[in-house]
């Protein structure tokens, strides 16, 4: 199995498997509730346990991608993630991303999305990825949108009933 531990490279960012190196990063979005509202996850609460969740983190290793660390070349800052994660109870690939409140609104999580979507199309051979996507998060709708995905429905997921989004082959 192929892994793909650098992702995609776009105009602005640089995507790569993320080190135990960037936990506060990793930290620092994951603990932040405006990041966190639309996620359905618990904020982390050290960074420690960033640390662990990057350490222990398994796809990679499993599938051969993941959501990978965005790092904005302008500063070699850790500014997100974005990427590909295989849901085992869905028997799916789902595209992902969070970013910095300080980044929002700047089209980066466009970017990165269309990146790591074409990446998967292309370079992983995938026939269909999904994003689920809760109905009041209507910049993250824009975003998939924007990267040409379409809406197929509601899916119960995690406790949750997201927008089902996705796009094929």
């Amino acid at each position: 199995m192929k892994h793909f531990l650098i992702g995609p490279e776009t105009d602005r960012l640089k995507h790569r498997a993320m080190t135990a190196v960037d936990a506060e990063a990793f930290f620092a979005l994951n603990s932040n509730p405006e990041v966190m509202r639309y996620t359905g996850e618990t904020p982390l609460q050290s960074i420690e346990q960033a640390k662990s969740a990057i350490e222990n983190y398994p796809d990679f290793e499993t599938v051969g991608y993941g959501r990978w660390a965005c790092v904005y070349k302008n500063t070699n800052t850790v500014i997100g993630f974005c990427g590909l994660k295989y849901l085992e109870e869905l028997d799916c690939v789902d595209v992902g991303y969070r970013f910095l409140p300080e980044y929002w609104g700047q089209g980066l999580a466009t970017e990165a999305c269309a990146a790591s979507i074409a990446f998967g199309l292309n370079e992983i051979k995938l026939n269909r990825i999904i994003a689920l996507v809760l109905e009041d998060n209507p910049a993250s709708i824009r975003v998939l949108e924007k990267c040409g995905m379409k809406q197929n429905g509601t899916i119960s997921y995690d406790e949750l009933n997201p927008l089902l989004y996705e796009i094929t082959q």
